[in-house]
């Protein structure tokens, strides 16, 4: 008889967990970038760049355009994706697509930017390709 009230206690709990109740889902909501262009680094932001992952000498680049965020409600910690090439097509960041992130993206259309660094040694004009966003609409945990 104790075993089955421990089995009937066990059953009730792990519905209330599947049920969802005190839980919340939480769902990714895409970003769009737009406007993409890309300009030196002002002076401050650029002090001491090297290229990522090394010590060779490195250009300081910002990425703007505009993030676009269809879903109504703000997208916290949204992540940056795409693909970055230099003059010869050869890619900036080798086996990265994610490229960083903006903090907040409120409903609607906002300005964004993004500091990065390109090897001294990689041609312009660069190539911004596949550019996209993504988050949460609150931390995630």
């Amino acid at each position: 008889m104790a075993l089955r009230s421990i089995f009937t206690a066990l059953l009730m709990v792990g519905l209330w967990l599947i049920s969802g109740v005190g839980l919340t889902a939480q769902a990714l909501t895409p970003i769009e970038l737009t406007d993409l262009s890309y300009s030196p680094c002002p002076p401050e932001y650029a002090e001491g760049m090297v290229a990522a992952g090394s010590i060779q000498q490195a250009n300081c680049f910002l990425i703007t355009g505009k993030a676009i965020n269809r879903s109504g409600k703000p997208v916290i910690d949204a992540d940056i994706f795409g693909r970055i090439f230099d003059a010869d097509d050869n890619p900036v960041m080798q086996n990265r697509s994610r490229l960083g992130g903006i903090k907040e993206v409120p409903p609607g259309e906002s300005d964004f930017e993004l500091r990065i660094s390109v090897a001294a040694s990689q041609p312009e004009p660069l190539k911004l390709k596949k550019f996209k966003a993504s988050g949460f609409s609150s931390l995630v945990r």
